[in-house]
């Protein structure tokens, strides 16, 4: 997949989440774009990998175009960051997990940030009341 068919699956897939659930998650998103399998994604949070990028079917220069389009999107449909504590599960629950090759906080960071539409969440809400 080139950076433009990337770019475009990456907005296909958190438009889909931001209407759903009001709620996107950059781990969710690698997982419905196709970078990340759900196997892999268990193996991270269970402690038996050491950072998520190394099992991400895709190069670091790809994953920066993706994390970079996710925040690009967040910001355009103003939607609110939140920053998320990642850490292991059973086993591992202690550990807190490592996203990129290179551990700098910045990159981690990004990568453990949601973003929130509060608009799409009170409709939710607002519908569930109805």
């Amino acid at each position: 997949m080139n950076d433009q068919e990337l770019k475009h699956k990456v907005n296909q897939v958190m438009y889909e989440f931001m209407i759903s659930t009001g709620v996107v998650v950059p781990v969710e998103v690698m997982q419905k774009v196709g970078v990340l399998s759900k196997e892999n994604y268990e193996k991270w949070r269970n402690g038996q990998v050491d950072y998520l990028e190394r099992v991400c079917a895709c190069n670091l220069s790809k994953m920066s175009t993706l994390m970079k389009e996710v925040r690009t999107f967040a910001k355009k449909n103003e939607l609110e960051p939140s920053w998320t504590y990642y850490h292991g599960w059973a086993k591992a629950k202690d550990k807190k997990l490592r996203f990129s090759k290179s551990g700098k906080e910045d990159i981690e960071r990004s990568y453990a940030t949601s973003y929130i539409s509060h608009k799409t969440i009170n409709e939710l809400k607002a519908e569930k009341n109805h």
